[in-house]
């Protein structure tokens, strides 16, 4: 026990398996009680078990650290007011929240059905929202605290996951207002999009992802695709951890990217180009004037490539 989070007190959802195992077991390490949340799902949050939660409690416990195992649901208000209140009966406060739960229903949008569509964003961007929702008033309350929160590569643009996407997405504004909100009462906000291997990446997809968004022009994500077997959680939890120490107490709404050997910190959104109307309002007639010096160069590279109509895996 390394004692940089001596005395704190976490919960990680999702930390049955893969990086929130990984996470749950380095704040432990590092002196933090911690509530190791999972509902045992399967990748596609179909089934549940205590197994997962009840494991990584065992790993903490005989390494001399102090944890509690948590099997509710992060998709419920009701069930992540009862997490945060199960940290504060078994440790007596909260300090931080580390939101990583996730599922995928990989489909085409014109495949996807409704229920595919609300599983994905109930538990991977609705979770968000609960778990915080809970913490958030005991964080303000004592003037300090971390919350992590998990988004994905996939939110800046993916082949047969729109769902997963858009929730991925959707963290990241999440955690920019989430950190305007709350950063005025010491409490940071941040968010990570990790790649490693776990069970929710490695999937008979992964070859055809590559192929598509390599023609499709986005060679970085594919790099990143193709190289992610060998990307391990360790780097993730690493970088997890540092957020929720001193060292990081001014990196508030944030994003970065984490894989492997490789963390980087992403920019802000900014506006490329900008035209102004001399009138008050711009007419469509001006706009189709003016627009080419914006749009002039911009090329669909989907309607481009042939490589979207390649054979794809059976998404049953």
């Amino acid at each position: 026990m390394k004692g940089r989070l001596k005395d704190k007190v976490a919960i990680v959802t999702g930390a049955g398996r893969g990086i929130g195992r990984a996470e749950a077991l380095l704040l432990a390490s590092e002196g933090a009680a911690v509530l190791v949340n999972d509902l045992g799902a399967n990748a596609d949050g179909v089934s549940s078990s205590h197994d997962p939660a009840d494991q990584v409690v065992d790993e903490i416990r005989s390494a001399g650290g102090r944890a509690a195992a948590n099997y509710s649901s992060v998709a419920s208000l009701i069930e992540g007011q009862a997490m945060v209140q199960a940290a504060l009966d078994h440790f007596g406060g909260l300090d931080i929240v580390v939101n990583n739960a996730g599922i995928t229903r990989h489909k085409m949008i014109f495949e996807m059905t409704e229920e595919e569509w609300d599983q994905v964003i109930d538990v991977d961007l609705k979770g968000h929202f609960t778990v915080t929702r809970a913490a958030a008033p005991l964080l303000r309350r004592q003037r300090s605290g971390r919350i992590i929160n998990t988004s994905s590569d996939a939110g800046l643009g993916t082949v047969g996951a729109s769902n997963y996407s858009a929730a991925k997405e959707g963290i990241i504004g999440l955690t920019r207002s989430l950190a305007l909100e709350m950063g005025r009462y010491g409490v940071t906000v941040n968010a990570i999009r990790p790649w490693a291997a776990t069970r929710l990446s490695l999937t008979d997809k992964v070859d055809w992802s590559v192929a598509i968004l390599a023609g499709l022009g986005k060679t970085r994500i594919a790099e990143g695709l193709s190289r992610l077997e060998t990307f391990d959680s360790q780097s993730v939890a690493s970088l997890v951890a540092w957020l929720c120490t001193e060292a990081a107490a001014n990196v508030n709404g944030r994003t970065f990217l984490v894989a492997g050997p490789t963390v980087a910190l992403f920019s802000e959104p900014e506006p490329m180009q900008t035209l102004q109307s001399a009138q008050n309002q711009w007419t469509l007639e001006a706009l189709i004037q003016a627009m080419p010096a914006v749009t002039g160069k911009l090329i669909n590279l989907a309607a481009q490539t042939r490589q979207n109509n390649e054979q794809r895996p059976d998404q049953q």
